[in-house]
């Protein structure tokens, strides 16, 4: 399995940047470089996942299988982040 998330950075009125991910709603950050404002909505994101997989988790018997993770991070000729996560079987 491979997802692919968008990072939509624009320049902010006030100075910096302001950087959004459609595909999760509420993941957001800003930095004063374009660096800055990435690694804030990759922290955002890192976030909103992990509490997602809390919450989906209460509850499950122990038995339930679970999967391992990896995300990378990459950047095409126009300055869009993705964000890329694949699935390993434990």
């Amino acid at each position: 399995m491979k997802g692919e998330l968008t990072a939509i950075l624009e320049k902010a009125p006030e100075g910096g940047y302001w950087a959004i991910c459609p595909e999760i709603p509420g993941a957001n950050g800003q930095g004063e470089t374009i660096e800055e404002a990435k690694e804030s909505l990759k922290q955002a994101v890192t976030l909103i996942l992990e509490d997602r997989l809390e919450d989906a988790m209460r509850g499950l018997p122990e038995d339930t299988i679970q999967d391992t993770k990896a995300c990378l991070s990459r950047q095409d000729s126009l300055g869009v982040a993705t964000v890329q996560i694949s699935t390993f079987k434990s």
